[in-house]
């Protein structure tokens, strides 16, 4: 289907921002057909001023994207662990707005490129918005958001260049070895999904929900297609960067224009306290996930998309997502990137579009009144509150707390520091993907794939993932059953194959200083 705008219909009147009617938009008023303009041209200034102005800030990451709007169904009930209303009774539908995104990439950049992908949803609920920003990976490349912004620095252009650059990307990875769990999704098959409509989403995060009784167990979110599960062959899609970056906004455009309304279903995975109190792993580690044999998925409801935007600027890219936006019922976990974005999120949106961001139409709370003691600032869009106190307490007719909503009281006991959780185990969950989620052809394509990209960094980068415990030693090399339970021979090939990708463009030279050459020493001995 070629996009195109709406039908023909009979036009309204041209007129200036202001309202006034405008009698000619083709021809500039000039002292005589060849003098200077005059300054009273005001539908030019209008014009010319307002376009002067007409761009805001991008995203610092996610910028790159397309959405679209539909609503939420509870299929199943969930009341036992959330009061939230959204899950209020099966057959509720919410309204909901969701964003797709790239990562990395600039605004203008490709949507077939490798980089995870933003899968951010809100819910426009009885009880305010709920906003669940995540991606369509279940980890992340890093779990202290102290680290945030170096890895998305290392992820962008050079700051001298002004290029893209493999040594920032892999020296950053080398030296946390906490990435290698999203690294290796990231050059698995999934790294290269076909679009939004076929990725499953994930809200990656632990999160806390807590039912009418006041207790509280902790939640990952889960988003699964509908549609099936397809990627994109690393030829097709370097090829369609270029023939169609646009790819995955137009596939889902053209899929809900069609009425082909692309669908997900919604699941949670519940542990409670006593269970976190005994995982081998800290269960709010973002790098990580919890098993489905332990911890198995509950169906809840579905997600289903079933209108495009009106206007792209005004619904999708002055659309805010914030983590903090969560409705009675469901609360943050001890997540250091949770908690991280908690501050980030909300900050980034005021600076981009302004104080005001909440009046937006497409971020407003519309299915709720809001009422409390903020006034004025940049773009107030509505009445401010009229002639309502400002300040609380007050003796008037004001909007007061509500006790039943006060959050879940929970215990801190250890003592405070800067608590270093670099080396919290990056080598088992990694080694389950690589040998039980992954087939034989899957781990050779993400060997081959993994390879082709690390060959663009320097020597002394390639040559620190001989260090790396998690990739060479335990995975690539499998030196023991006792190690993984498995033979050594297939994982050997793997690393052969790895190597033999990595060094075909290298000299002799420098292959005996390489991270393949000391592969083919390692795993021939």
């Amino acid at each position: 289907m070629a996009m195109s705008f709406l039908p023909l219909q009979r036009p309204d009147n041209l007129t200036t921002g202001a309202g006034h009617p405008i009698g000619d938009k083709l021809n500039i008023i000039t002292a005589g057909p060849r003098g200077p303009l005059l300054v009273q041209d005001t539908p030019f200034i209008d014009e010319m001023a307002h376009f002067d102005r007409e761009r805001i800030p991008e995203r610092v990451v996610h910028a790159k994207g397309g959405g679209a709007f539909g609503y939420f169904e509870v299929t199943h009930d969930i009341s036992r662990y959330c009061k939230a209303k959204v899950f209020e009774h099966v057959g509720k539908t919410t309204p909901i707005a969701i964003r797709f995104s790239t990562v990395a990439g600039e605004s203008g950049s490709a949507d077939t490129v490798r980089d995870p992908r933003g899968f951010a949803v809100k819910f426009y609920t009885d009880e305010g918005n709920w906003d669940l920003t995540g991606n369509n990976t279940p980890i992340f490349f890093i779990r202290d958001a102290m680290l945030f912004p170096s890895f998305v620095h290392s992820q962008k252009r050079n700051p001298q260049t002004h290029l893209k650059d493999p040594d920032m990307v892999w020296d950053f990875w080398s030296l946390r070895p906490e990435c290698m769990h999203q690294v290796s999704f990231l050059f698995s098959d999934r790294g290269l999904p076909d679009g939004f409509r076929h990725m499953n989403g994930y809200g990656s995060h632990t999160f806390k929900l807590v039912n009418a009784e006041r207790q509280p167990v902790y939640c990952k979110f889960h988003y699964k297609t509908n549609q099936g599960i397809k990627n994109l062959k690393p030829e097709d899609a370097e090829r369609m960067a270029s023939t169609d970056p646009d790819y995955a906004i137009r596939d889902l455009y053209t899929s809900i224009a069609n009425g082909k309304f692309p669908s997900w279903s919604f699941y949670i995975q519940v542990m409670t306290f006593d269970q976190a109190e005994k995982f081998q792993w800290n269960p709010f580690d973002l790098t990580k996930v919890w098993s489905h044999k332990e911890y198995p998925l509950i169906p809840v409801g579905r997600l289903v998309l079933n209108r495009n935007p009106a206007n792209y600027f005004a619904e999708i890219e002055q659309l805010a997502f914030d983590p903090s936006n969560m409705p009675p019922g469901i609360e943050p976990s001890p997540d250091k990137m949770l908690q991280g974005r908690l501050f980030s999120y909300p900050d980034t949106h005021r600076h981009r579009l302004g104080t005001n961001y909440l009046q937006l139409p497409v971020n407003c709370p519309f299915r709720t009144r809001v009422s409390n003691y903020q006034r004025d600032g940049p773009m107030c869009m509505f009445d401010n509150q009229a002639g309502a106190p400002n300040y609380f307490p007050n003796s008037f007719s004001a909007p007061e707390t509500q006790r039943q909503h006060v959050e879940t009281r929970f215990k801190v006991s250890p003592d405070v520091g800067r608590y270093n959780s670099a080396d919290d185990d990056n080598v088992t969950q990694v080694r389950t993907f690589f040998t039980e989620v992954l087939n034989e052809e899957e781990r050779q394509r993400l060997c081959q794939n993994m390879a082709g990209a690390l060959k663009g960094a320097q020597v002394f980068i390639q040559k620190r993932w001989q260090h790396l415990p998690i990739f060479i030693f335990q995975i690539l090399q499998a030196p023991s059953n006792r190690l993984f339970g498995v033979a050594r021979q297939p994982f050997s090939g793997l690393a052969i194959d790895f190597q033999a990708d990595l060094s075909q463009n290298c000299d002799s030279a420098t292959q005996e200083h390489s991270l393949s050459y000391w592969y083919c020493k390692q795993l021939q001995c």
